[in-house]
């Protein structure tokens, strides 16, 4: 293939980007897979995230079999893999990070307008075919929902691979709490290769130049080329203009999709997946969930062959059956990180049987039935709360789908953080948990919310996802009781016949009981959400959220969890 290092695109307001672009070596039109972001073109995947392609080349030989793998990048596609399929790759370093100069400031309305010019730039190139495809994990999948919003003429089909898609909602604020992640993330991979940094930044085994460009910065002009994230998500706590500004229209979203989510990615990459595919106006959309890393099945075979038959379809105009493919494919997960696969036709499942399991004061224990008698169960604000456990069951028990749970809640405060985890534990109660996207101890389920963001929007909210408006706080009167619906992230699980179910509402994040997970690219081990914790002080101040909280439990007003489930068959 031809390769052309750092070619410049110009933006609307004079800003001049560079891309890296890989083609086929031969007279032709193609057309282009693209990806716009921070994270350092020339930065090798083997350098960056040492221990995620360890693991993956280790764990998935499919990956690195028939590539040199010279010009593996994170999160974005193997050119060696594409470009022989006629495609040609374009990686772009967004603005203010690696070889692009300008002012940093991630996800923002200017960052959209800059991939809506890549776009229009790659799409009238004497080598280009007029079509552009977007592919990409994480990042690369979130501004894709922006852009597509956007409508740039040449933009033929995205696929956004576990990618949020409500920077407030998905990203920043899990139910109106702050999540810690920005600001670890931040530090660890973006910063690092900022442009200006120059000698002080890595470089590429490839062409041995510079990734964050050639001319140093001083550290008081880096600081003041780059928005601070984590400051502006501490500022900006309620679903503002600032984050309504980052939020895509949905009803302009009206190109091909293929969504692909991550049952275990809580806290970031599953739930914009299933957003963007229920509420985007394409026509032409399907959904697929997949379990374990979040960057492993983007690169696998299975991945890679699925992406490549969509983009076949929409950018080669290819009668490959895709539109035969369907429209929900989804990997049922069972105990010990099994996966069967399964075709559906929507999201939520049509046969979904919607249960509701009341709790029950008694023994602490989740009920088909709603309560016989009222109690108060009451737990410390920051503790580990309370549990609610299913007895075992007859039969296997499939739960795929969004889950809810429905509380009437008091706190000696004003205000309480609500924890909500769906669990799965043995015959002899041994926690059963899975290889996250990115925590290797995850549990089934996880919802959060903040009891003064308690206020629904009533058009958007259903009994299964409830949609919390974050427009205002309503803060609480000591002890007075309020309605909750906590939102659980969509989840698959097949519980076995004598395994239970359970419920925790507790005051702060699941933490799981054995060793912590270590990568590379994470500030600090992971024990059990991955790196979406939520522990700031100023956001999290024990004076309000240690209070004692009370569940109230009566038969007229019975609290519940809402689960979905899928009828195994056997039934």
């Amino acid at each position: 293939m031809r390769i052309d290092w750092d070619v410049p695109i110009q933006t609307r307001d004079g800003v001049t980007l560079r891309a890296d672009v890989f083609r086929p070596n031969r007279p032709g039109r193609f057309p282009v897979i693209m990806t716009y972001g921070p994270y350092g073109k020339g930065l090798a995947f083997q350098d960056g995230y040492t221990t995620c392609w360890d693991r993956m080349a280790s764990d998935h030989p499919d990956v690195v079999k028939g590539s040199t793998n010279k010009y593996q990048n994170w999160e974005v596609v193997d050119p060696e893999k594409w470009v022989p399929h006629d495609y040609v790759c374009i990686r772009v370093d967004s603005r203010g990070a690696g070889m692009s100069p300008g002012y940093m400031q991630l996800w923002s309305p200017q960052e959209a307008l800059d991939f809506y010019d890549c776009i229009e730039w790659a799409g009238v190139q004497a080598w280009s075919n007029g079509k552009v495809g977007l592919n990409g994990i994480s990042y690369y999948a979130m501004n894709q929902w922006q852009v597509a919003a956007l409508q740039p003429p040449h933009l033929a089909a995205i696929c956004p691979w576990e990618g949020a898609a409500d920077m407030y909602r998905d990203l920043s604020h899990h139910g109106g709490i702050l999540c810690d992640f920005i600001k670890n993330w931040y530090d660890m991979q973006v910063r690092t290769v900022q442009h200006g940094l120059a000698s002080r930044g890595p470089i590429s085994k490839v062409t041995g130049r510079f990734v964050c460009g050639d001319e140093p910065l001083s550290d008081a002009q880096l600081v003041k080329n780059r928005e601070d994230f984590a400051a502006a998500a501490l500022k900006h706590s309620m679903d503002d203009d600032y984050w309504r500004a980052r939020m895509p229209d949905w009803s302009k979203v009206k190109v091909p999709i293929f969504s692909a989510a991550n049952w275990g990615g809580q806290g970031l990459h599953p739930r914009g997946n299933f957003e963007g595919f229920t509420r985007a106006a394409s026509k032409d959309k399907w959904l697929e969930v997949h379990g374990i890393e979040h960057w492993t099945h983007f690169y696998t075979d299975y991945g890679r062959e699925l992406q490549l038959k969509f983009f076949d379809h929409f950018l080669h105009g290819k009668k490959n059956g895709w539109t035969r493919q369907p429209k929900v494919l989804l990997n049922i997960r069972h105990p010990g990180e099994k996966f069967v696969r399964r075709a559906e036709t929507q999201w939520p499942l049509k046969k979904t049987r919607w249960t509701r399991l009341y709790l029950q004061p008694d023994a602490a224990s989740l009920s088909s039935r709603p309560p016989e008698r009222s109690a108060k169960i009451s737990y410390k604000g920051m503790s580990e709360g309370v549990t609610f456990m299913l007895p075992p069951q007859a039969q296997d028990m499939e739960i795929t789908g969004p889950s809810a749970v429905k509380l009437f809640l008091s706190s000696s405060t004003q205000d309480a953080d609500v924890f909500a985890v769906l669990r799965v534990f043995t015959p002899d109660l041994q926690e059963v948990v899975f290889q996250g996207a990115l925590d290797p101890h995850t549990p089934i389920g996880q919802g959060w919310l903040r009891a003064s963001h308690r206020k629904l929007d009533t058009q958007l909210s259903k009994p299964y996802r409830p949609y919390h408006t974050h427009d205002e706080k309503q803060p609480l009167k000591p002890n007075q009781v309020v309605e909750l619906d906590v939102e659980i992230i969509p989840t698959s699980i097949v519980v076995p016949a004598g395994y239970r179910l359970a419920l925790t509402l507790r005051g702060k994040d699941y933490v799981y009981p054995g060793p912590a997970g270590v990568l590379s690219n994470m500030k600090y081990p992971m024990t059990g959400c991955g790196p979406f914790t939520h522990t700031d002080p100023k956001d999290r101040p024990a004076k309000i959220f240690d209070g004692v909280n009370t569940l109230h439990i009566k038969p007229s007003k019975a609290p519940y969890l809402l689960i979905p489930v899928i009828p195994t068959g056997k039934e």
